[in-house]
């Protein structure tokens, strides 16, 4: 059976695609797609190809570094984002660890989302709020560009 990264890539419309990478690539702890071989940067590489300076932010892709999920692909568009998404991420801050495979405690669970929400803010996102609602809790936020999503 084919991993995700085989079946799709996630795609961001991005004003500046170089920087929401590196801001996705810090939530998901996946890591910036790596030159083609034969180059140490992609500067270098996009130098070689005379892609004009101007234009070296026209795209940037972060890849998960088990290469089991999805890769994602930001490109540089015109427009600004105008509208609430229709799909957004929920990035996960706590993991099922208990010994039975159970829920943790609530109070770790909250504790692991507010110290993912501070990493996330200090890295440009913007808190829009929190809401707990039938034992479940999360925070939604804005990532650099206004793309909401979810730490849950």
């Amino acid at each position: 059976m084919p991993i995700a990264s085989e079946i799709f890539n996630l795609t961001f419309d991005a004003a500046e695609p170089r920087r929401l990478a590196e801001f996705w690539a810090l939530a998901l702890g996946y890591r910036l797609e790596p030159p083609p071989e034969g180059f140490a940067t992609w500067e270098e590489a996009l130098a070689a190809w005379n892609v004009p300076e101007d234009q070296w932010d026209s795209a940037s892709a972060i890849i998960d570094p088990d290469g089991a999920l999805p890769r994602i692909f930001f490109q540089k568009v015109p427009e600004p984002k105008t509208a609430k998404n229709r799909v957004h991420l929920d990035v996960r801050a706590w993991r099922y660890t208990t010994a039975d495979g159970g829920r943790p405690p609530e109070a770790d669970v909250r504790a692991a989302i507010d110290a993912k929400v501070a990493e996330l803010v200090a890295a440009g996102a913007t808190v829009v709020g929190t809401t707990e609602q039938y034992g479940n809790s999360w925070t939604v936020l804005q990532d650099p560009e206004g793309n909401e999503f979810c730490v849950t």
